[in-house]
């Protein structure tokens, strides 16, 4: 795991000595709690490793039809998990490089890598460390599902982004929808709980994962919630043109409670109250 970046160090509320002690503590924890979880989402039927290894593709129809043909094109994924979209990309024709902070994560990514005789790199760091890790610039640099609540501010992860995306270069993010994590979903009946723009970190340990819940593992897990205007203006600042942004009913996967799933074969909500995903497409 890379140091804390100094870019962090400015956040309101605290010094920078315990802002940086606490953030060492909380990346920590979600790094030995990803490191678990590679062991049991390398087992489960929801990664379906076999089946991957088989020439199965992990990638979704929202991210296929944005980034189009990429063969040729150098990709960097951020916060790659074990590297199946990395390598799904690599199938397609791209040159890829995966960052993650889960050291088990990347091990088995650049297994996988060398069992599929695939060509794509990975390197285990703090994603917002990336440029002191990589000094290299991209065609195209990619992020999905689960990523941003990661993190505690997303001016630096949009400053990164800006440093390593090559001039004319394409940005895309498919991701959980804000108002989907104002919602506690550990006490049964799902309820609100956080804020939209809540700037305080979010604790929570629960048994299990959302690949595995009969998992017997403790996830110990530290996060924050982003609302789409800061998402949008961390990378609008950093020099990034937005395209567009798109919210979605439906989702791939089915982790959220009473999902039923729809004629595309991807799951939504009955009520379909408020969206369960965005999309943003960007250029430098």
């Amino acid at each position: 795991m890379g140091k804390v970046s100094n870019d962090l160090l400015y956040l309101e509320g605290i010094n920078g000595k315990t802002m940086s002690n606490n953030l060492e503590k909380y990346f920590s924890t979600n790094a030995k709690t990803w490191d678990e979880k590679v062991k049991v989402h390398a087992s489960s039927n929801f990664y379906d490793v076999e089946t991957f290894k088989k020439g199965a593709t992990s990638l979704n129809t929202f991210e296929l039809n944005a980034l189009g043909d990429v063969s040729g094109k150098s990709l960097l994924h951020l916060q790659c998990h074990f590297g199946q979209d990395t390598l799904s990309w690599s199938r397609k024709g791209a040159k890829c490089t995966g960052v993650d902070l889960s050291e088990k994560g990347i091990e088995l990514a650049k297994k996988l890598n060398t069992e599929l005789q695939l060509d794509a790199e990975f390197i285990c760091c703090n994603v917002l460390d990336t440029s002191n890790y990589i000094q290299d610039q991209f065609d195209i640099i990619y992020t999905s599902y689960g990523v941003i609540g990661w993190l505690p501010d997303l001016k630096p992860w949009g400053k990164m982004i800006a440093e390593r995306l090559k001039n004319g270069g394409t940005f895309y993010m498919v991701e959980f929808h804000p108002i989907v994590w104002m919602f506690d979903y550990l006490e049964g009946i799902p309820k609100i709980k956080y804020g939209y723009n809540q700037k305080e970190v979010i604790y929570e340990e629960y048994k299990g994962t959302y690949a595995n819940t009969n998992s017997k593992m403790i996830s110990k897990e530290y996060g924050w919630n982003h609302g789409l205007g800061e998402v949008i203006s961390s990378l609008s600042e950093a020099g990034l043109t937005i395209e567009y942004l798109r919210e979605y009913d439906e989702s791939p996967y089915d982790i959220f409670p009473d999902l039923m799933k729809n004629k595309n074969g991807m799951f939504e909500s009955s009520d379909k109250l408020f969206p369960l995903l965005f999309a943003i497409k960007a250029f430098k």
